[in-house]
């Protein structure tokens, strides 16, 4: 990336938050034209600085879009959360069982952050917490064993460290209407019908 000549990091990209809507990006667009800045693409989300921005700049727009409800994302911690999304979802999908520590435990000490910390980040970033991301991130992968076939509701609940079969089912069927075994059988009989087609 490097610098321009007058010190400022050339071309950045620099993230909002609650932007929503068209309305949304026309307020960053104008509101960065007031400063003097150039920009590249503006999607929900995340905005383009052509020619960088200063620590002031960067001030003064974050007040100018707090007014219209926006709100500048510090980056380190969409950095963070995207590393909690990977831990968990390395973990949950990896080939070894889940570790029989507790998961916050287990979290901290692979990110090397207070739980606490990690969760309240999440939390803001996300808007969703890292224990529903995880629930959801393990009924998925229960899904995806249920249909590979190769273990049972037992061996699935024990490999995902659910404490018993009825939690993972109670959980399961929580998150996706069905019980495990509806769920499969639903799935086995579209996988026929398509066969028959």
């Amino acid at each position: 990336m490097g610098n321009t000549s007058d010190g400022r990091p050339r071309g950045m990209i620099i993230h909002v938050k609650n932007m929503v809507s068209l309305r949304c990006k026309m307020k960053v667009k104008e509101e960065l034209a007031k400063l003097g800045l150039h920009h590249g693409a503006v999607d929900l989300g995340t905005v383009e600085v052509l020619d960088g921005i200063t620590s002031a700049q960067r001030r003064q727009l974050g007040k100018a879009l707090l007014r219209s409800g926006l709100e500048l994302m510090d980056v380190r911690k969409a950095i963070l959360v995207e590393r909690i999304r990977n831990v968990v979802t390395k973990m949950v999908h990896g080939p070894e069982e889940l570790p029989k520590v507790k998961f916050s435990i287990f979290l901290s000490e692979e990110m090397g952050y207070d739980y606490t910390y990690l969760a309240n980040t999440f939390s803001e970033i996300k808007h969703t917490t890292i224990e529903q991301f995880l629930i959801a991130s393990r009924i998925e992968r229960a899904k995806e064993l249920l249909l590979d076939e190769e273990l049972n509701l037992t061996e699935i609940s024990y490999k995902l460290r659910y404490s018993s079969v009825a939690h993972l089912s109670g959980q399961f069927k929580k998150v996706t209407g069905l019980t495990p075994t509806l769920f499969k059988r639903r799935k086995q009989k579209r996988k026929v019908h398509l066969e028959d087609m």
